[in-house]
């Protein structure tokens, strides 16, 4: 469903996305849309940025009480 929406826009930048969709071909309507999907899929994409293995790993230790002795503790076990 398509809803109206108002946008108060300084007059050098309504100058120019006039200028743009009639030398594009899109509409200004187009045009914000297209930038809202835009962004919206910048979201979703940093989401999945991360490797598989990362991935997996997020949130593991959420609710967890681990504090630098803990990894000062692992790192003594595992190099001395």
């Amino acid at each position: 469903m398509n809803k109206k929406l108002t946008l108060r826009l300084e007059d050098d930048l309504i100058d120019f996305a006039k200028e743009y969709s009639a030398k594009t071909g899109k509409s200004v309507s187009r045009i914000v849309a297209n930038l809202f999907e835009s962004m919206k899929n910048e979201e979703t994409e940093e989401i999945n940025d991360l490797s598989p293995t990362v991935n997996s790993l997020k949130g593991i230790l959420k609710g967890k009480e681990i504090d630098k002795t803990d990894y000062k503790k692992h790192l003594e076990e595992k190099y001395l």
